[in-house]
């Protein structure tokens, strides 16, 4: 039978394989899909979908006359009050307008029970709708399953 030695080598490997292990989770959660549905006509969404991608999200874009996008938002719980232009899903959850990469990653990381978040309509210097140094005053929501509410993050006017 090997008897393992303890030495210098083996313990920063060994903590070196526990953080790449405690790692993962993270690392998946990041590399999920958002899959992106918006009219092919619409700037401010391309402009969302590249600060999505530049922030580390893998996404895919759907093209949609906007019939059928608005539609699709009301069939799945977002209605025209907490509507803006482009719908994505991640992770079994919607994310609808121009809410920051930061709060999806929060969305995934706490995982609430429901539908998804929306920052409703399109303020002024949300991501991708001009400089954030800006901004208008916007709450990005959540859309609980029940179709209630809440203040999911806010952000001050620049």
């Amino acid at each position: 039978m090997q008897t393992l030695k303890t030495n210098r080598r083996n313990v920063l490997m060994g903590a070196a394989a526990a953080f790449v292990a405690s790692s993962l989770p993270a690392l998946a959660q990041n590399n999920s899909t958002l899959h992106v549905i918006k009219d092919p006509d619409c700037g401010c969404c391309g402009a969302w979908i590249k600060i999505m991608r530049m922030s580390g999200f893998d996404v895919t874009v759907q093209n949609a006359s906007n019939e059928a996008l608005y539609g699709y938002k009301l069939r799945n719980g977002i209605t025209e009050e907490l509507a803006s232009c482009h719908t994505a899903t991640i992770d079994g959850y919607f994310v609808e307008g121009h809410v920051p990469p930061a709060d999806v990653r929060r969305l995934l990381a706490e995982r609430p029970d429901a539908i998804g978040l929306t920052v409703p309509g399109m303020p002024y210097g949300s991501p991708g709708m001009g400089p954030e140094s800006e901004r208008d005053t916007y709450s990005v929501l959540l859309i609980r399953k029940d179709g209630e509410t809440e203040v999911f993050a806010h952000y001050n006017g620049a």
